[in-house]
């Protein structure tokens, strides 16, 4: 039998889709794997119980529906302030990881580098690897997971093809201010260095936080690929409908490496979804307020059970600060918790490229009640880990 690929052969599987399964074989409340429990808009159920009957169940268009793509640009341009072209820059893709997977593929070459903030979405390294690229990390210091620009233009010293951005962060939950992008466009334009940027948290933010488009900052537009999907915003995240943007060079290309990997989202899900980019302004304002209350929730909860956290500034995660455990495997820690506490989290080491050992992610994507019980669980954290440990020891 040949040799499989030698690109691929320290790959594991994800350790945020198995941390899923773990939760699942436990009966544990799943806050590992970041996807709500609640139901999606009404609208836009509605509509797709309409397009069941209706004449949308063969291939779109490949690179997106003409209706879906002009009301995704529509609404791109009310919130950027930037014209969008639905023909000449938008790609709708298989979610934001085929995204994601499709600009890498655009744009670097075997053996190019690429600029990745750790800690980082464990797809961001496998993305680089599977093009042939080269990583190079870029440490954000806990707790505020800010930058040292001298560091990050070390990294750009490296000419790198392209750097990536997750903005708002996840696992972190940091929000890059203006003054922070505008370092990382100045020396994106000094190297010229491509601008991949992972912005599917856009309206999940805590005031007085804001998202700035990178693309919109002086001369990044033609180097800027965005990266972005539905999932989180409208809460369908099984649906897998993402997309790309980004100037007309560099979309023509995508064009054709996404007809490629995947021909074409989902048809029927882009009529459907249709509406929901159609939403006004208050749809937006509520997403904002509901994700407030349950991290407020869900950090006052914490805080009552003193258990050391960070505080999310976007996105709907925050890391726990396991220390006081003594673990020396973060990943044995999160099984264990799920077995014995009932709640599921993700092994902080899944996501930083430092040797990184002393926080597990959690979210709070979840209905009240969910959160309630979760909660109620980790009460019990201390009780019932020290014990693991105290048992391990003898």
């Amino acid at each position: 039998m040949p040799e499989l690929s030698s690109r691929t052969e320290n790959f594991t599987d994800s350790v945020i889709r198995r941390m899923t399964r773990i939760s699942n074989k436990y009966g544990a409340v799943n806050l590992s794997q970041g996807f709500p429990d609640f139901e999606p808009p009404k609208a836009i159920l509605d509509r797709l119980a309409e397009v069941t009957k209706e004449d949308f169940h063969q291939y779109a268009i490949t690179w997106g529906a003409q209706n879906f793509r002009e009301a995704l640009a529509a609404k791109i341009s009310h919130f950027s302030g930037q014209e969008v072209d639905p023909n000449g820059e938008l790609v709708i893709t298989c979610g934001s990881t085929e995204a994601m997977m499709a600009a890498m593929m655009s744009v670097t070459n075997p053996g190019d580098k690429v600029i990745v903030f750790s800690p980082f979405y464990e797809n961001y390294g496998a993305d680089t690897i599977l093009s042939g690229a080269e990583p190079i990390y870029v440490p954000l210091i806990p707790p505020k997971f800010n930058f040292d620009p001298e560091v990050l233009e070390d990294a750009f010293r490296q000419k790198p093809k392209a750097i990536i951005v997750c903005n708002p962060s996840n696992p972190c939950g940091k929000v890059f201010t203006r003054e922070e992008l505008t370092i990382i466009a100045n020396l994106s334009k000094k190297y010229d260095t491509f601008v991949i940027t992972d912005e599917v948290y856009e309206h999940i933010l805590y005031a007085p936080n804001v998202h700035t488009y990178i693309s919109t900052l002086p001369g990044m537009k033609e180097r800027t690929i965005v990266c972005n999907s539905l999932s989180k915003t409208y809460s369908i995240t099984g649906w897998r409908l993402g997309y790309t943007q980004a100037n007309p060079e560099i979309t023509e290309r995508l064009k054709k490496v996404h007809d490629f990997l995947t021909v074409g989202a989902a048809a029927p899900l882009q009529e459907a979804a249709v509406v929901g980019l159609k939403f006004g302004d208050d749809y937006y304002k509520d997403l904002q307020e509901k994700y407030t209350e349950k991290r407020n929730l869900f950090l006052n909860g914490l805080d009552a059970l003193k258990i050391p956290h960070t505080v999310p500034e976007g996105a709907y995660y925050i890391l726990l600060d396991i220390s006081e455990f003594g673990y020396e495997s973060d990943l044995e820690f999160s099984e264990i918790l799920a077995e014995k506490v009932g709640v599921g989290v993700v092994p902080g080491s899944s996501f930083f490229k430092e040797p990184e050992n002393r926080y597990v992610r959690i979210h709070f994507a979840k209905k009240n009640e969910t959160l309630n019980d979760a909660l109620n669980r980790l009460a019990l954290m201390r009780e019932k880990m020290k014990a693991k440990i105290i048992t391990a020891t003898m």
